[in-house]
Formats: C-alpha cells, sequence, structure tokens
C-alpha cells in the first residue's frame, strides 16, 4: 500500500496535522497489541537510524534502539562529543553524508534555547531522509506523542472537557529543558482538553509555544489557562502533570536558576495535592523524576501513577513513526 508519510519530517507535532497524529497512534495500538501476541513485525530489515545525542538519556535512546531491532532495522548511536560535530562539522555536511549511509536520522539536542530545533531543521535541509526529534529546545514530540497515546488509553477517544494540569515541579538537581511543558500544551490543546499550565512567576514558557496553544485551544473548542497557584491547576484535575524546568534566560547560567527554584521547594506533587484531583485522576511524568523534589514516593508509586505504562508507550509511538516515515510501502497491521 502506497504510505503517504514516507520521507516526511518529524521534528514538532506542529508540523503533522491532527489526522496524521491520529494515524500514528492507530499504528502505535497496532504495533502494541502485535508485541503483546508475539506477532514478529520486521518491517525495517536493512534500515539503519543515526541517533545523535548531544545530550543524556535513557528512555529515548533506548525506546529508539529497541524499537529499532524490533522493526528489524539498525540503530547507530553517535555521541556527539566524540563525532567531528564536536569540531564544527556543519549541519549540512552531517545531514547529507548520514543520509547516504542510511534510511534516518534522530537527534537529541535541547539544552540550549535557540539551538536544538533550528539545528535540526537545518539536517533536515540538507538531508535526503527523515529527521526525527528526539527532544530539542522547543519539543519532545516523541515524548507527548506517547502522552497523548496513555491519556487516550485511560480515559477514551473524546478528550473534550477532561482537566490536564501541567505545572512547575523543585528540583535541584540541573536546570532541565523547557520542550516537555511546551510541547504537551501545544499538542493536547489540540484535541479540546482543558488546560492548566502553572508555574512560578520567573519560570514562564517560550511565548511562542504558549501562543501556539492558545491558538489551537480556541479552534478545538478548548480551553487553557496559566496561573502561579500548583493548588489551583490541580484542582478537580484529571491528569496531573507536574515536572520542572528552567528559565530560557539562564541556560547559560544554570545556577543561577537553580538558586531561584530553591524559593519553591513546596511545589512538590504530594498525597495532599492528589486530594484535590478527580477521584479517578492520574498522574503523569516524563522520567527520571526526582523522588521528594518533583514528587513525592507515595504518589509516584501509587495508585494514581502511570509512569510506567507511559514509558512503555514510548516504544511504540516510536516505533509507528519510524514505520510510516521510513518504509515506502505501508504494510499491514495486524492487532
Amino acid at each position: 500500500m502506497q504510505n503517504k508519510y514516507y520521507g516526511r519530517d518529524y521534528i514538532s507535532t506542529s508540523d503533522w496535522s491532527k489526522e496524521d497524529l491520529l494515524d500514528a497512534l492507530e499504528i502505535s495500538g497496532k504495533l502494541k497489541a502485535m508485541r503483546k501476541q508475539g506477532i514478529a513485525h520486521r518491517f525495517l530489515t536493512g534500515n539503519t537510524v543515526f541517533l545523535m545525542f548531544f545530550d543524556k538519556s535513557t528512555r529515548t535512546r533506548n525506546s529508539f534502539e529497541a524499537g529499532a531491532t524490533q522493526l528489524g532495522a539498525h540503530a547507530h548511536f553517535i555521541d556527539v562529543a566524540t563525532s567531528q560535530i564536536a569540531h564544527g562539522e556543519s549541519a549540512k555536511d552531517t545531514g547529507i553524508i548520514l543520509s547516504s549511509y542510511g534510511e534516518a536520522i534522530a537527534i537529541r539536542h535541547d539544552l540550549i534555547p535557540g539551538e536544538g530545533n533550528r539545528y535540526m531543521r537545518e539536517v533536515a535541509v540538507h538531508a535526503n531522509v527523515p529527521v526525527f526529534n528526539m527532544q530539542c529546545d522547543i519539543d519532545h514530540p516523541f515524548q507527548t506523542l506517547a502522552d497523548l497515546m496513555t491519556i487516550r488509553e485511560e480515559f477514551g477517544e473524546d478528550l473534550r472537557g477532561l482537566k490536564i494540569a501541567v505545572s512547575w515541579a523543585y528540583t535541584h538537581s540541573y536546570a532541565k529543558p523547557l520542550s516537555v511543558p511546551q510541547g504537551l500544551i501545544m499538542l493536547l490543546s489540540r484535541f479540546g482538553c482543558d488546560i492548566t499550565l502553572a508555574h512560578p512567576p520567573e519560570f514562564k514558557l517560550m511565548d511562542k509555544c504558549w501562543r501556539e496553544a492558545e491558538s489551537n485551544s480556541r479552534q478545538s473548542g478548548g480551553r487553557i489557562s496559566v496561573t502561579d497557584s500548583m493548588e489551583e491547576a490541580f484542582l478537580n484535575a484529571d491528569v496531573v502533570y507536574p515536572k520542572s524546568w528552567g528559565i530560557e534566560e539562564l541556560f547559560s547560567a544554570p545556577q543561577e536558576a537553580l538558586a531561584i527554584a530553591d524559593k519553591y521547594k513546596n511545589w512538590i506533587c504530594d498525597s495532599k495535592r492528589m486530594k484535590d484531583t478527580n477521584k479517578n485522576s492520574i498522574y503523569m511524568h516524563c522520567l527520571p523524576a526526582d523522588r521528594g523534589g518533583e514528587v513525592a514516593d507515595e504518589v509516584i508509586d501509587g495508585p494514581h501513577s502511570r509512569i510506567f505504562p507511559e514509558a512503555e508507550n514510548r516504544l511504540h509511538t516510536c516505533k509507528a513513526i519510524m514505520l510510516m516515515t521510513m518504509s515506502e510501502g505501508m504494510p499491514e497491521l495486524a492487532g
């Protein structure tokens, strides 16, 4: 069957229509069912995807490597620090050369605002194979697609009116990227959810991401608001997604950002705050979560937590996007 997604980049969920993303979720579900049933699905035998990492990774690297293996492909890990990119090799040269060696290029470049997404898109201009965003400064599209898959598994396909709290939470480990909360509000706002974004005044998201989420909400019939109260965001929420992120203007001075964060140590997801949510609410996190900082053990290990199904879904959505964009003909899928 002819595949309309063949060769397409996946750099932001915003680059794909809502219908495209629903197709990806359908394929994710079928691949998940095939894996559960032990049905082989080596549809990309002989293919290679290059995984370029400017930052550390657990779930992203391993979901790609395991997913590629299960699809019959090979994931080739590149630590950018040990490559010629560290010596200044251009995005143009990298894109041209790697796309002559394999069938896709995936990049994680997330710690410097203004650089990661721009670098990926420059590689994509010169590559003749799909370029995947494994997390940049703006978006984390594989994570947020898995998050959407998890929410739909819990609450059904119609998410209109579902209340979702995307909240900053405290940590002193390091100044984390803004891409997950930004990606969440840009994606979930397209599905009619009622989103409350909560953060201390200093921890704003990028303006363009907020404006896009507002526009999406108007078009989908959902609502979006922002507050400086974690309690307000959690009140009657169906989904809570509390995680830390840094300050855009201080990524070159992370210790300053962490010092500011120390003023907000009470921004923790604990059992007291979860009591304000709806009875069947769920707690989500992209992981790793800072226990005792972002979240209390009784929550992350408790009945509301869905972190492990959420993390597993990273594998299935990763495989779906690879299959959709790397296979010239879309195979018939069971499940």
